[in-house]
């Protein structure tokens, strides 16, 4: 098992197998394809012809390096090809017995030696190799899609796997150009395992009618800095896929977030699967397509026909750098704004943080020096809420605390003109709670914006119970003028973002401290393997760990499911004062400034 991995078999060459073909023979390996489809393997000879032919039109490869490729890969449509081969792959469909049935066929053929892998993401790998021959040289191996673009491979080993195979099919990965991670056998390993229970809380979001299935993919894009929403995400993965994994990492865990939505084996059953079908949760325009088109559910109207109040004057309430950032972002659209804290000393400390945020601009050439001291003019710095009383719009970005929050609404309500529409910039408080402090709970809306304020996008507008359709199209009419990106949600725990994201996060957690995977593999599968930004505990220590933990107890609180219990970790690294970057210490240490 550890003699070099030159010809390599790859059974089944639907999509994921074509692309490990390809990249296999690009990296110079002998690859023979094996499916019982004789179309399915000219589709993907034809597949590997356009792709090299791309490359060579890129200055890529040579003409006669393209041919080399094309002529390492051969098809079959009997399993016998693979006699020679040092590894096999198989990438047939997500069921035991298919699986098994290709291990028992490979058993009879192959070398006692010659490695045998799955790419299986949600079946077990131990169940797997027990129906082997010889259940020591079967191994996990779980590319991403699209496989010659992804740099993730995850090495699954059972209990029963050979440590020196486990060592070949790493070296071959990295030789490969990939990165592997080394995981245990359990139902979707890392990446899956943290990004089909997020997939499915966005699916069960979607089916409660909470957002929009557009609001709920721009809010993860823009609020996250994801490559793609969960729900046009899920129509790519195909949701009967999506489902079959869940079903699996359900009968492992028994845990309530990984319980399929119902609207997941409502599509299925209908055969309306993703993009394969041209249908699932978006319609596209032809099977296979990928472009979106419109249909019954597409948005024509985004306030409902409703006109918002006038807004020409606008009021921040707070002197950090949240409060600093929306000052910042209103005064550059064009807006009066009173920069208003507890003291004119703070205030006048924030808006020369503005000038400092401005001044970086004008260095990078973003901004010109008349556009900065223009801005600048629109803002009056003030030491008390009393300078709100002409204000259109007046927006809170105080400590997220329930009653600081109440008790400043409250003054809000005895200061602000008749009409003002009064926000809530609160990430996780209830915000018909701060409405009730006033006497006009009508005119109070969520207006979550993400920080940095002047960078990221997304706004969160976030409606009670008791919100005036017209102070909901205000304040949707104030984030298109300030070049935001609204999106509609209703006032519960964690609106749309910190719901999906949290979750996802506290497992990620839960997974070190079963010491399934370590910190630094599971941020490097969800960077490589998801497209995130971030890995988790990267972005845990950058947000704060007491600030990750406030909000999971929200969660918790309000939804009451065991799932999204705190993780112990996560309190006791903040009882213990690491709290990230900010203390100089969090899930890793950092140096001090």
């Amino acid at each position: 098992m550890d003699t070099p991995l030159t010809t390599i078999a790859v059974v089944g060459l639907g999509t994921m197998g074509t692309g490990i073909a390809e990249v296999l023979a690009r990296a110079g390996r002998e690859v023979i394809g094996i499916d019982v489809s004789e179309a399915a393997a000219r589709q993907a000879v034809a597949s590997l012809e356009a792709s090299t032919a791309r490359s060579v039109a890129r200055d890529r490869i040579t003409e006669q390096e393209r041919r080399d490729i094309l002529a390492r890969f051969r098809t079959f449509s009997d399993p016998q090809a693979a006699a020679d081969a040092e590894l096999v792959i198989e990438v047939v469909p997500e069921t035991y017995e298919i699986k098994q049935q290709v291990f028992r066929e490979l058993d009879a053929v192959v070398s006692p030696t010659a490695i045998l892998a799955t790419g299986t993401n949600a079946l077990s790998v131990t169940r797997l190799a027990a129906e082997s021959q010889h259940p020591e040289r079967v191994l996990g191996l779980h590319f991403f899609n699209p496989a010659p673009v992804m740099k993730l491979v995850e090495v699954v080993s059972s209990v029963l796997t050979a440590p020196p195979a486990v060592e070949s099919v790493t070296r071959l990965a990295r030789e490969l150009g990939k990165e592997p991670v080394a995981v245990g056998d359990r139902p979707g390993f890392v990446a899956d395992g943290l990004l089909f229970g997020y997939l499915n809380q966005a699916a069960a979001m979607y089916e409660a009618n909470y957002a929009s299935r557009e609001d709920i993919d721009a809010a993860m894009k823009l609020g996250c800095g994801l490559p793609m929403g969960p729900l046009a995400l899920l129509d790519l993965i195909g949701i009967d896929t999506a489902r079959t994994v869940l079903e699996a990492m359900y009968s492992a865990s028994r845990d309530r977030l990984h319980a399929p939505a119902p609207v997941l084996g409502q599509l299925s059953e209908a055969g309306l699967t993703g993009r394969k079908t041209g249908r699932g949760f978006y319609t596209y325009d032809s099977p296979g397509g990928q472009d979106v088109v419109p249909d019954a559910l597409t948005p024509v109207d985004d306030t409902g026909g409703v006109t918002g109040r006038t807004v020409s004057s606008v009021g921040v309430a707070g002197s950090g750098t949240m409060a600093s950032g929306i000052a910042e972002v209103f005064a550059k659209a064009g807006y009066s704004v009173v920069l208003a804290a507890r003291s004119q000393e703070k205030a006048d400390t924030a808006k020369t943080r503005i000038a400092k945020s401005l001044g970086r601009s004008v260095s990078k050439g973003r901004l010109t020096e008349e556009a900065r001291d223009e801005t600048l003019a629109r803002i009056t710095p003030a030491g008390s809420l009393d300078s709100f009383a002409d204000v259109d719009l007046a927006v809170e970005a105080v400590a997220e605390d329930l009653e600081i929050k109440r008790q400043l609404f409250q003054t809000l309500d005895k200061v602000c003109k008749p009409g003002a529409v009064l926000a809530t910039t609160t990430s996780s408080l209830p915000v018909v709670a701060v409405a009730r402090a006033t006497s006009r709970p009508e005119d109070v809306v969520g207006m979550h914006f993400f920080n940095p304020a002047p960078a990221m996008k997304l706004v969160e507008v976030v409606r009670t119970v008791l919100t005036a359709d017209d102070v909901r199209a205000t304040v949707r009419e104030v984030c298109v003028r300030v070049r935001k990106h609204p999106v509609d949600c209703g006032d519960r725990a964690g609106f749309i973002v910190n719901a999906l994201l949290f979750p996802y996060l506290n497992n990620a957690i839960k997974m070190v401290e079963e010491h399934y995977a370590t910190l630094d593999d599971i941020d490097a599968a969800m960077k490589l393997g998801g497209g995130y930004p971030m890995g988790p505990f990267e972005l845990l220590d950058v947000v704060g760990l007491d600030v990750s933990l406030a909000i999971e107890k929200v969660l918790h609180g309000e939804f009451r499911d065991p799932g999204l219990a705190p993780a112990p970790l996560l309190e006791h690294l903040v009882a213990a004062g690491c709290l990230g970057r900010k203390t100089g210490r969090g899930f890793r240490e950092y140096a001090r400034r």
